[in-house]
């Protein structure tokens, strides 16, 4: 039951806050609807006790000063839409058991007097309706049916009300769309701060509490790239200075032709030349791209990156086609799949390249036959410097570096990067991008 209320409820502030607000204007009308009602009922059951049983003791009076031939040819003049006369018939039923009715006919029975009511009931099954049975001064019977005419609402009320329900509704749509336009800015905004950290200013305009969030989110956004460039301006700066000294230490080491283990120097040092080189590009990926988004023939690239992989001799194959441009930055998505093609290449002995569209978005699958990774590291493997022990070691020349410089240029392109293990086994990288034209 609660699964279904919710799905039930939207999912949008503001259509919740419109549902509330309409249906509280709905619920005021009916009751507004309802007092009316009430209100013209009370006034018709004052009107009648106040008129009507002295209209039917006036004809009552008249009656039985007529002669008896005569009375039955007054009675459709003396007729009126709430009681009517007759010689004949019966009480059969009992005594009305509906309070206003029975209030009702009782004030009758007492305007009545000095003519005794001998009986009274409900007409039949109506519940509007009384007969009564008293007896004329010669001692004839006369029959009277009064009824309880009711007072309905005029049309044009209803018509009134509804047409008011709806401005109030259109109006109050209105006046939560001008408070929730502010709070999806501020949401759109904070998914376009991506990975290159450029922000997205928010319009200071509005109600004194929308220019002061805006305000506000504006300044977190430079404090934010502020601080997180000033580490990755750190990290590069320390990075490149480290160049230099491996560099020096290189040089001692080729000099020097009887030093004992110059190979394993040589490796190291290599192997440090590297890491601190791969730290340098991932503090520039951090830092964000000035290329411009361009129109690009994807199938094309794709191509491209495969036969110059096949020129060198690297098993990569590609399988599928976009049939459609897209709109990217080339040499960041060149350099995704690059990463991706080497770490297949390094750790799979091969690279199977995917391609197809999905649900709006274009899909590029890198695929390997190696060992794969371990389904709770799957997500920390895009973490810079981090690196399976059981494959990405020192002495395969990982750094931890390449996959989380894939990641961070496809959320910078607005794509995801994922990892899986196949079911046949190896891995496979599964880019996903925009399919925009």
């Amino acid at each position: 039951m609660r699964s279904i209320l919710q799905q039930l409820v939207p999912s949008t502030l503001l259509a919740r806050v419109a549902l509330l607000v309409v249906l509280g204007m709905g619920v005021a009308q009916l009751l507004t609807y309802m007092a009316i009602r009430h209100e013209r009922e009370q006034a018709l059951m004052r009107l009648m006790i106040s008129g009507v049983e002295r209209d039917i003791a006036s004809s009552v009076a008249l009656i039985d000063r007529l002669p008896a031939g005569e009375r039955q040819d007054w009675f459709p003049k003396l007729e009126r839409p709430n009681y009517s006369f007759s010689l004949e018939g019966a009480v059969s039923n009992a005594a009305p058991t509906d309070p206003a009715l029975a209030r009702f006919a009782q004030v009758v029975a007492d305007a009545l007097q000095p003519f005794p009511v001998l009986a009274m009931g409900q007409l039949g099954d109506r519940p509007d309706a009384v007969r009564m049975q008293l007896r004329l001064s010669d001692g004839s019977p006369l029959y009277i049916v009064a009824r309880r005419v009711p007072m309905p609402v005029s049309g044009w009320v209803t018509w009134l009300l509804g047409g008011q329900l709806l401005v109030l509704a259109g109006l109050a749509w209105l006046a939560v769309r001008l408070v929730t336009r502010p709070l999806e800015r501020l949401a759109t905004a904070a998914d376009q701060l991506g990975p290159d950290l450029q922000p997205t200013v928010v319009a200071e305009a509005g109600p004194a509490e929308v220019v002061r969030a805006a305000r506000a989110f504006n300044a977190m956004q430079q404090r934010i790239a502020g601080y997180l460039n000033e580490r990755m301006q750190i990290l590069a700066a320390i990075s490149h200075d480290l160049q230099t000294p491996i560099t020096r230490m290189r040089l001692r080491v080729d000099l020097t032709d009887d030093m004992p283990d110059a190979d394993k120097f040589r490796q190291d040092l290599e192997a440090m030349r590297s890491l601190v080189q791969e730290g340098v590009n991932y503090a520039k990926t951090l830092q964000g791209s000035d290329e411009k988004v361009r129109r690009l023939d994807l199938d094309a690239l794709l191509r491209s990156i495969v036969n110059d992989y096949a020129d060198t001799g690297s098993p990569v194959t590609l399988d599928g086609a976009a049939g459609q441009p897209i709109h990217t930055r080339p040499h960041a998505l060149r350099r995704i799949l690059g990463n991706l093609i080497d770490n297949a290449l390094k750790y799979g002995q091969r690279a199977d390249v995917h391609l197809r569209l999905e649900a709006g978005h274009l899909c590029i699958d890198v695929c390997d036959a190696g060992p794969g990774i371990p389904e709770e590291q799957l997500a920390a493997v895009l973490q810079p410097f981090y690196r399976v022990e059981a494959s990405r070691n020192r002495d395969t020349g990982g750094s931890g570096l390449g996959l989380a410089i894939a990641h961070q240029l496809a959320l910078s392109l607005g794509g995801t990067l994922r990892l899986h293990n196949r079911p046949e086994g190896g891995l496979r990288a599964s880019l996903q991008l925009p399919a925009t034209r």
